[in-house]
């Protein structure tokens, strides 16, 4: 019984936790900015270029001991706004199989200069410094007693 325990997948919700509400149908078109907030609260998100789409999103997701964790389910509600921003034009719902995956660009940019090798980095200002205590009145930062 407690090795079969131990096998058990630990499942952890986050994001946008509506436990009264369900976004995609609680919201309809024509509802006012007023009546989203009141019914869902702030958004999890906006969006930066049209401030006028609101997005409440959503996940759940499984661990098993020693493994990297899941994504089982996850939702984004968008609401988008009139122009105006105060009425609701459209609501969308978004799932997890909606999503994509997405690979970086390994290319990398370029640096001015040569590149230098280790040897040469560690090496390379050795001799080039010159130690100068000419100016310091107050080596150590020291105070003096008068």
């Amino acid at each position: 019984m407690v090795l079969a325990s131990a096998c058990a997948p630990t499942v952890s919700h986050s994001g946008y936790l509506a436990y009264d509400a369900l976004p995609s149908k609680d919201i309809k078109v024509g509802d006012t900015k007023a009546t989203v907030l009141d019914k869902l609260g702030d958004p999890s998100q906006t969006s930066a270029y049209k401030p006028t789409e609101w997005y409440y999103i959503d996940q759940t997701s499984q661990k098993m001991t020693y493994k990297q964790a899941r994504v089982t389910a996850r939702n984004v509600t968008v609401i988008n706004f009139d122009p105006t921003g105060q009425t609701v034009e459209e609501v969308k719902t978004l799932y997890l199989a909606d999503g994509r995956d997405l690979t970086p660009n390994q290319n990398k940019t370029p640096t001015r200069g040569r590149s230098l090798t280790a040897l040469e980095q560690v090496l390379g200002t050795v001799g080039q410094q010159r130690i100068d205590n000419s100016s310091d009145t107050n080596p150590g930062n020291r105070r003096r007693r008068e």
